[in-house]
């Protein structure tokens, strides 16, 4: 009963997880579409009253007249919205189903006893830390670059995010090293909002309330973390699926996969904020396409050549010790209640249906068990696939 209510803890954290992402990275993805969008004012006493662009629009049956100040309007509107809460609860929502499905079972979902024999106090640790050393890293690449070498900061997050992945390749399991990279930089992306965007955008308010001039850099600052976040948007969705594709995590090469992923998915971005400027480079997404076909040929899995007979019994005393110890109609692992995906491995008719499952997860993407967390060695993954590769029939 304690796995069952858990998996519906983890439901309702993960609803809201999505509906609060889908807020931001909405809003996110509407307003750097108005800044690109802008043009100068038609009228002069708007143009003089401070507003640097304006926007026409229709949606939902009506117009819109979207207006951007230089700085400040020369009297503060009320009411005024703000545009923080979703970034807040998408954070801690993630945090909280980090929590609650990998922190709560370490074990399972984060070490890889293959990778590193690793207390799962250890690896919750590393995963916190890492958490605070990522935004702090960034956080401190944007204040002492400044706005004028966004390239190079770009570069060299690219190069600090490749790192971390490396590293962690080697102390996680490849699924758990996707969900910290992506962890890690909605980290980032949190931290740009609740550290400078918000501030600045109160710094501004205050000055207008207490009848001084507002400090421009503050809404430069916020335009700035404000692209990064728009930037990383689609990588961090990415690795938030990444856990349903076990050809990408499973890699041997997990980490350079993650990385080329990544930069795909912000390249494809790059495509949309050039085309709200005017520009539309057909360039990017088709090479983004050839990127991702290239990949995909580069990672696919290679079919072992034919081995020796293997008995059904010989396949099936593997998948009971190995597998049914989740997929089954009573699963014995611990945090597991009922059988992932519905796939139950207990009868001999079970198993041969689910046997290209079976060889897709087990052999070729190494992804099962879970964390080998039931100790499958690499000769019965050979014999599993000589079995199913011989036609997969019960004796």
């Amino acid at each position: 009963m304690e796995a069952y209510a858990l998996d519906w803890v983890q439901l309702v954290i993960r609803w809201v997880h999505l509906i609060t992402g889908i807020a931001w990275i909405g809003a996110s993805f509407y307003f750097v579409f108005l800044d690109n969008s802008l043009l100068p004012p038609k009228s002069k006493d708007d143009a003089d009253a401070g507003v640097g662009g304006e926007l026409w629009a229709i949606h939902g049956g009506g117009f819109y007249h979207a207006q951007k100040y230089r700085v400040a309007p020369a009297v503060l509107p009320e009411p005024l919205h703000w545009f923080k809460w979703e970034a807040y609860w998408t954070w801690m929502s993630g945090f909280a189903l980090f929590v609650v499905m990998y922190y709560a079972h370490a074990g399972l979902y984060m070490i890889d006893r293959n990778v590193a024999d690793i207390a799962p106090w250890q690896a919750i640790a590393i995963s916190v830390g890492l958490l605070v050393a990522g935004w702090v890293f960034y956080d401190q690449l944007c204040k002492r670059l400044g706005f004028a070498h966004e390239r190079l900061l770009g570069t060299l997050l690219v190069v600090f995010v490749g790192v971390v992945a490396f590293a962690l390749s080697h102390v996680f399991g490849g699924r758990a090293m996707y969900m910290q990279i992506g962890a890690m930089l909605g980290t980032m992306m949190a931290g740009n909002v609740l550290f400078v965007i918000v501030p600045g955008q109160r710094a501004l308010v205050d000055a207008k309330r207490q009848g001084r001039a507002p400090d421009a850099v503050h809404g430069l600052r916020g335009k700035q973390r404000s692209v990064h976040n728009n930037y990383l948007t689609l990588p961090v969705l990415l690795t938030m699926i990444s856990n349903h594709y076990p050809m990408t995590f499973a890699h041997p090469h997990a980490w350079l996969v993650l990385m080329c992923m990544l930069l795909l998915a912000a390249w494809v971005r790059h495509f949309f904020n050039l085309r709200h400027r005017g520009r539309t480079v057909w360039a990017i997404p088709a090479s983004a396409a050839v990127g991702a076909l290239a990949l995909a040929i580069a990672i696919a899995p290679v079919k072992p050549s034919a081995g020796a007979h293997v008995s059904f019994a010989d396949a099936q005393s593997i998948i009971h010790a190995r597998c049914s110890v989740c997929h089954s109609e009573h699963p014995r692992q611990e945090g597991i209640a009922v059988a992932p995906k519905g796939i139950v491995l207990d009868t001999p008719a079970q198993i041969v249906a689910n046997a290209a499952a079976i060889r897709a997860q087990a052999v070729s993407a190494r992804a099962m068990p879970l964390g080998n967390v039931t100790g499958m060695t690499d000769d019965e993954r050979t014999r599993l696939a000589a079995w199913i590769d011989a036609g997969a029939k019960p004796d």
